[in-house]
């Protein structure tokens, strides 16, 4: 009998050592992860060494603007804002297009259009405007260095703006040495250059 109080009162014991350690390795464990949790926020984030070149690419142009007038057999004649280097077919589809009467063969829809310019569409059976060629002195050609503005504007393309600049860049430049001279005018493209590289001289 005293043997078995013996045991019972070591069992107490026993329990108490294994809750202990229980006890303890949980408190290890907490510790270990608190440490690794603290170091993981204390860690600065990585910085890259890499430097980063911000490369901007310049815009691009816009693209001049000119005033031309639509008029004649149209579906909405008025005054439009075109883009630099528009043709005939551009000025005709801002206005709304040709009526039902127009003589669309009558014009010449792929030729450049220039600021200034008024557009007449013809009726069916209506002659074309006839694009005129003042008198000069190569047969009647214009010549581009000595016509006035008057002059300048029979030409196909050349509106009154357009010949106010191919004045003013003859003043700065002096003479025009080609036809070809005149695409160093603002506003003349290679369209409104061609219309009127068979009407005029230098």
């Amino acid at each position: 009998m005293a043997e078995l109080e013996g045991f019972e009162r070591a069992r107490p014991r026993a329990r108490l050592g294994v809750g202990a350690a229980i006890i303890v390795a949980l408190g290890a464990l907490a510790v270990t992860v608190g440490v690794g949790v603290w170091r993981g926020l204390g860690d600065p984030a990585p910085v890259s060494t890499e430097a980063t070149v911000a490369i901007s690419t310049p815009p691009a142009p816009t693209p001049a603007e000119i005033y031309v007038h639509v008029s004649g057999a149209v579906r909405e004649p008025g005054l439009y804002l075109l883009s630099e280097g528009a043709r005939v077919v551009d000025a005709v589809g801002a206005a709304g297009g040709f009526a039902k009467d127009a003589e669309p063969g009558a014009i010449n829809l792929a030729r450049g259009v220039a600021d200034g310019e008024q557009l007449v569409v013809p009726v069916e059976g209506e002659a074309p405007p006839a694009a005129a060629a003042p008198d000069g002195p190569a047969g009647g050609l214009v010549d581009l260095n000595t016509a006035d503005a008057a002059a300048l504007e029979e030409l196909p393309g050349i509106g009154p703006a357009l010949a106010a600049r191919i004045l003013a860049w003859r003043e700065e430049n002096g003479s025009f040495a080609a036809v070809d001279d005149l695409m160093a005018v603002s506003g003349i493209g290679p369209a409104v250059l061609e219309g009127i590289r068979d009407l005029a001289t230098v």
